[in-house]
């Protein structure tokens, strides 16, 4: 495949580089340089209790010790299951200064789930909140798991017969002996996948894919101080969005992190109004919900003080952007990016030195190519306005699937990510997201992007959420549903909403079915979980096969 044109450099802002100096470093030793630069500023408040680079640092190098001593080794994969907390940031530190490969574990999984990721990716030990681990009990005799450590918010873990105590393993006070490690060649996190497309699959992420996606994180948001900066810190750290620009970006600009373990509107807005965080990433259904508070003229200065509010993990529908910036007086600066697991996350995102381009992903980060390949073949570039799958290489695209070859060698192709998703990119080099390649829905032989039609619906005044998914048809072979939340104590119908679309776009892009629901059905990190309202559609349709056999 040919070398790309970057036509994106001539949107860059005049301050950031289009290539950037990497340190050949762990992310260990990342923590140790800030711990030596800032012992004194606060790494982390939880509750509002606080802990500073120096007693962060101690507890990291305590629990690896610890860690070493009951068994835990370099290469070791070791699931880590919790809420967002001290505890969580400590052990995941703690696991990469020994060479342990972190295991993301969604606190949300069930028994079947965690034995079948255990299992995948071979972990000997998980670390556990204290309260989720019956479920883990519940699985143990079903996988590879020697060892379970279990830690809690505030009161100590007492040591069972089958049960280590992060309590106990963080008293140890012997020196850590150093473990020789490669950044670009050993693996610091196996990310697995949401599964909403499919498989869930372990990412293979390196030392060298999170710093350096820390690191472009860091230089995109411009005006960053090192070592005064307010993170917050509410979304799942366990998820590669949250872990990237929340706690990895937090340790390498040695930034305090304000912890929240799970959303909840009010006290997201309580913390905000009282730590005054400068950074916030966050998801679409985040700051969905900050735009329909109540309350919301209480905290527009705390909101519109912030320099940098970041979304990601799902498309922002421009309603969105618009009323966050309307809620804010104008000042609130939303940027929409872009991202993935395979990439760690971040590769895309709107420059801050400038309004936000509506509907676009933004630009490339430094050090990322990007180009739009044919769907047909997926090896002939398209220029710029062409309609393809989007293609990405740079120093933080990962390794490979783990244990999966062969899906490897579908997703990386000549150095290039094949991400999935169909994009196209305008003449000054923004990029824009039409859909997922699986989401596509082909109907009657045409192609329908499911974005599209949701972006219509989104302009309708009674609509709060929507999403579009392509069902089964005996006749078209797919079309297309939308699925609609309303605003509270408003009512509509079908053929209302039916109607205001045949309005707004081409006959075959209309959808056939609306169906209204409370809620849809969510990832943990507010992605809707599309497949899901799939799977319930076929399994309507074979029942009703089945009763009239």
């Amino acid at each position: 495949m040919p070398q790309t044109e970057k036509p994106w450099l001539k949107s860059y802002p005049s301050k950031i580089k289009p290539n950037l100096d990497y340190p050949a470093m762990t992310l260990g030793q990342l923590l140790d340089d800030a711990v030596s630069k800032r012992p004194d500023t606060v790494a982390m408040i939880f509750e509002d209790q606080k802990v500073t680079y120096r007693e962060f640092g101690d507890q990291v190098n305590r629990f690896a010790k610890g860690l070493l001593d009951i068994g835990v080794k370099k290469g070791d994969r070791v699931g880590l299951m919790g809420p967002n907390c001290p505890q969580w940031v400590v052990s995941f530190y703690a696991l990469l200064k020994i060479g342990a490969i972190v295991v993301q574990t969604n606190p949300m999984y069930v028994e079947r789930e965690i034995a079948h990721q255990m299992n995948d990716s071979g972990a000997t030990t998980i670390i556990v909140l204290e309260a989720l681990y019956p479920r883990v009990k519940n699985v143990l005799h079903e996988t590879s798991l020697q060892r379970v450590i279990a830690f809690s918010f505030f009161a100590p873990v007492e040591p069972a017969k089958d049960l280590y105590s992060y309590d106990e393993l963080i008293k140890n006070d012997s020196i850590l002996p150093p473990v020789e490690l490669n950044p670009a060649a050993d693996l610091a996190v196996l990310q697995y996948t949401g599964g909403t497309t499919g498989v869930s699959k372990g990412v293979m992420l390196t030392h060298r894919n999170l710093i350096c996606n820390a690191l472009q994180s860091i230089t995109w948001s411009l005006d960053l101080n090192y070592g005064e900066e307010r993170i917050l810190t509410i979304l799942p750290v366990f998820h590669v969005y949250g872990m990237t620009n929340c706690v990895n970006y937090a340790v390498a600009s040695a930034s305090t992190q304000i912890i929240l373990p799970r959303f909840e509107i009010d006290k997201v807005l309580a913390a905000i109004k009282k730590y005054r965080p400068t950074l916030f990433p966050g998801a679409p259904t985040i700051f969905m919900a900050i735009n329909n508070h109540p309350r919301i003229a209480d905290y527009r200065e705390c909101l519109a003080a912030i320099k940098v509010c970041n979304s990601g993990s799902a498309p922002l529908p421009l309603e969105v952007a618009q009323k966050f910036k309307k809620v804010t007086q104008g000042e609130g600066n939303l940027a929409e990016g872009y991202g993935l697991s395979e990439a760690s996350p971040v590769t895309h995102s709107n420059p801050l030195d400038r309004p936000t381009r509506e509907g676009s992903i933004g630009i490339p980060f430094p050090d990322t190519d990007c180009v739009i390949m044919d769907l047909e073949t997926g090896t002939r570039p398209l220029p710029a306005g062409g309609i393809g799958e989007l293609c990405i290489r740079g120093p933080q695209v990962m390794s490979g699937y783990w244990n999966r070859p062969e899906e490897t060698k579908a997703t990386l192709r000549d150095g290039w990510l094949h991400t999935g998703d169909i994009a196209k990119m305008d003449d000054d080099g923004y990029f824009y997201i039409i859909d997922r390649k699986k989401d596509m829905i082909i109907a009657g032989g045409y192609n329908i992007y499911p974005r599209d039609i949701e972006e219509v619906l989104y302009e309708h005044p009674k609509v709060k959420e929507v999403v579009v998914a392509g069902v089964p048809d005996q006749y078209r072979g797919e079309t297309a549903k939308a699925y609609i939340v309303l605003h509270d104590d408003i009512e509509g119908t079908e053929q209302e909403f039916i109607l205001f679309c045949r309005s707004k776009m081409a006959a075959f892009k209309v959808p056939r079915l609306v169906e209204f629901r409370k809620e849809l059905p969510r990832s943990i990190v507010g992605k809707v979980l599309r497949r899901q309202l799939v799977d319930e559609e076929k399994a309507k349709l074979q029942a009703a096969v089945a009763s009239q056999a």
